[in-house]
């Protein structure tokens, strides 16, 4: 795999220069961006390209871009185009905004490495693979299902993964939907996220 560096990655954003210094380098500490020297009430550690399986790090893309920990504006201004131009299907589930630390997205293939029961992953899959017709919002063909908290508290949920209507969006609106969520968090503290990839998958939260 071809691992890139920051300014490779990242152009567009500006590091806080504690992330960029040699003792940072010395500690392997992911580079922050400028915004988290002022305020840490958000913070999201991303690995754009990284899935654990079995707590071992699996790159699914080439290049692998490195580790950064972002507020949420650095957040969607870095990630929400490629958020948007996702091709594949993506089935997202809301997270507890009271519990979760994590949230990641799975390919279908990676379901079971990555720890997801085999009645979830089946319900999952089940439902990625069904024509949901076209984007709410717009005329686009839908391509994200979204099952908020009121749907779907918990992934333990298989009958209702099966049943719940969930809304439907194209990826443009789909990736909104996303980060309006996360907009609504006063503070959070989310230490691992990554980016969608493969054909078909699903975006969960621990």
């Amino acid at each position: 795999m071809t691992r890139v560096s920051y300014e490779e990655a990242y152009p567009g954003l500006r590091f806080l220069p504690r992330s960029r210094n040699w003792w940072a380098r010395l500690k392997g500490v992911a580079r922050e961006c400028i915004h988290l020297g002022d305020d840490i009430r958000w913070i999201a550690a991303v690995l754009p390209d990284t899935l654990y399986l079995r707590g071992k790090r699996a790159n699914r893309r080439d290049p692998v871009r490195p580790e950064v920990s972002l507020c949420l504006e650095c957040l969607s201004e870095t990630f929400a185009s490629e958020l948007e131009s996702f091709p594949g299907r993506v089935i997202a589930f809301e997270p507890d905004p009271a519990l979760f630390t994590q949230y990641f997205f799975m390919a279908t293939p990676d379901f079971e490495a990555a720890g997801l029961a085999p009645e979830t992953a089946a319900a999952i899959d089940t439902r990625s693979s069904q024509d949901i017709g076209t984007c709410t919002e717009c005329s686009g063909r839908a391509t994200w299902v979204w099952f908020s908290r009121e749907e779907i508290q918990s992934l333990d949920e298989v009958e209702l993964i099966k049943s719940a209507v969930g809304e439907v969006f194209c990826g443009s609106h789909g990736a909104r939907k996303l980060l309006a969520c996360f907009e609504k968090l006063t503070e959070a503290n989310i230490f691992y996220m990554n980016l969608p990839y493969g054909e078909a998958g699903a975006y969960v939260w621990i």
